[in-house]
């Protein structure tokens, strides 16, 4: 249905045009307007830096091949980019670790404050705005692309703090929003009115059956009244049935109960996490998300790759340790996996109301907030983008000379028709975007 088709749906209801946001989460609703094309974003984080000989490719352009860490993208490979050369050049307050992870997404400087990391410099938030809200606020002003919730903040096992090592979305300046890593909690967010609607359904079901036991036994004048409630209640009836949203074009995912929300819990909830997103994308509650796996000096023990030692302790391990390296390999090899799923769940849904897949239309960006954990570097970050929708050329490997992150956040910010002159912090978005289609 296109705009002014929403439009006059409007006004037969006798509502505004403030209600115009909320109609591409509708199903039935959910097409896009003639001549615009679907897009959507997921920023994907993982942390502790990768292990650079078994991440980039040796080649660039076309005919590269797949490094052990890169490998599970295989099947995904035409669809693929990887960045090599983008460096965040962010300094100022606070270590490595806490610029890597709250100046990734907003490209500035944290604020003065007396949060103490490892460095003789204690820092605050983030300055700026980070590029998943920045995009999110471009595509709800606009009425044909304005959803339900906008963007959609996810966790997997981020610890239940707030500093800036657990936060890479900011609603701007000294304004950190926190990733959900509860599915449980993330189904109720997403899917708590569709029940709340099937509960109110089941009510009238019991109400409308007890009207028709009254009416048999009253008198015409008592049932003239009794008709004026049952016409109420169907009507109630229509409404929940016009709405179309008791039944979702596609229905929730059904979680497994009784996970642990805890390190040992993190393959399950990886997959609770991304199939409630997909869904949510699906149909049409957002198309801005971040997907955060654990934070910035990330502990997690991946026992179920047999590795006990939490992962930032060995990403600081010096580069001659081997059995080191082989298990940080593993890690990210498994985190890679993670990213493959989320490609492979997005690819197996046709884009509804479009044509291809969902993953068409969907890039995916996964980062890190280290190029290496053992040095800190906050060069090379391992850029990779999956999927398509926003015109770039993929199925290549490109190497940069020495570019600023900020560059690559406003390619993507000009993709989606957000023409921004620089983003984050000065000087650094000077070139403009870069070359990526």
């Amino acid at each position: 249905m296109n705009l002014s088709t929403r439009r006059n749906f409007l006004r037969q209801l006798g509502l505004s045009a403030a209600a115009l946001p909320f109609l591409p989460a509708l199903p039935s609703l959910a097409q896009n307007a003639p001549g615009s094309k679907m897009q959507r974003i997921i920023f994907v984080f993982t942390p502790n830096g990768t292990i650079p000989p078994e991440f980039w490719p040796d080649q660039t352009g076309p005919d590269f091949q797949l490094k052990r860490i890169l490998a599970p993208l295989e099947p995904f490979k035409k669809r693929m980019m990887t960045l090599k050369g983008v460096h965040n050049k962010i300094r100022g307050d606070g270590d490595g670790h806490m610029r890597g992870i709250s100046c990734l997404l907003t490209a500035d400087e944290l604020l003065p404050g007396n949060i103490q990391g490892g460095s003789d410099k204690p820092a605050g938030w983030a300055r700026n705005i980070s590029i998943d809200q920045e995009i999110r606020n471009f595509l709800q002003a606009r009425p044909e692309t304005a959803t339900r919730f906008g963007s959609m903040e996810i966790g997997v096992a981020v610890p239940n703090r707030a500093d800036p090592w657990t936060r890479e979305s900011y609603a701007g300046s000294n304004q950190p929003l926190a990733p959900n890593s509860d599915p449980y909690s993330l189904f109720d967010k997403i899917y708590g009115q569709t029940k709340d609607r099937e509960n109110l359904g089941s009510v009238l079901d019991e109400v409308r059956d007890d009207l028709k036991l009254i009416s048999a036994k009253i008198d015409q004048e008592e049932r003239d009244l009794l008709e004026k409630h049952e016409t109420f209640v169907r009507e109630m009836e229509r409404d929940l049935q016009s709405a179309n949203t008791v039944n979702l074009m596609f229905p929730p995912p059904a979680l497994e109960q009784g996970v642990a929300l805890d390190n040992d819990g993190i393959p399950k909830i990886s997959s609770m996490q991304t199939d409630l997103l997909v869904n949510a994308f699906a149909n049409g509650m957002a198309r801005v998300a971040t997907l955060q796996y654990t934070n910035s000096v990330g502990q997690a023990r991946m026992r179920w790759l047999d590795i006990h030692e939490d992962h930032h302790h060995l990403s600081h391990e010096p580069d001659s340790n081997t059995d080191a390296q082989e298990k940080l390999v593993k890690i990210n090899v498994w985190l890679c996996e993670q990213l493959a799923d989320l490609a492979r769940k997005l690819d197996a849904i046709p884009e509804p109301g479009g044509q291809g897949t969902m993953l068409d239309n969907t890039t995916i960006v996964w980062t890190n907030e280290l190029g290496k954990g053992n040095s800190h570097t906050l060069d090379n970050i391992p850029f990779v983008l999956v999927g398509g929708g926003l015109g770039f050329k993929t199925g290549q490997a490109m190497q940069f000379d020495n570019v600023t992150h900020n560059r690559l956040w406003m390619s993507i910010a000009h993709a989606f028709g957000h023409y921004i002159p620089s983003f984050g912090h000065k000087g650094f978005s000077d070139g403009g975007p870069l070359g990526l289609s």
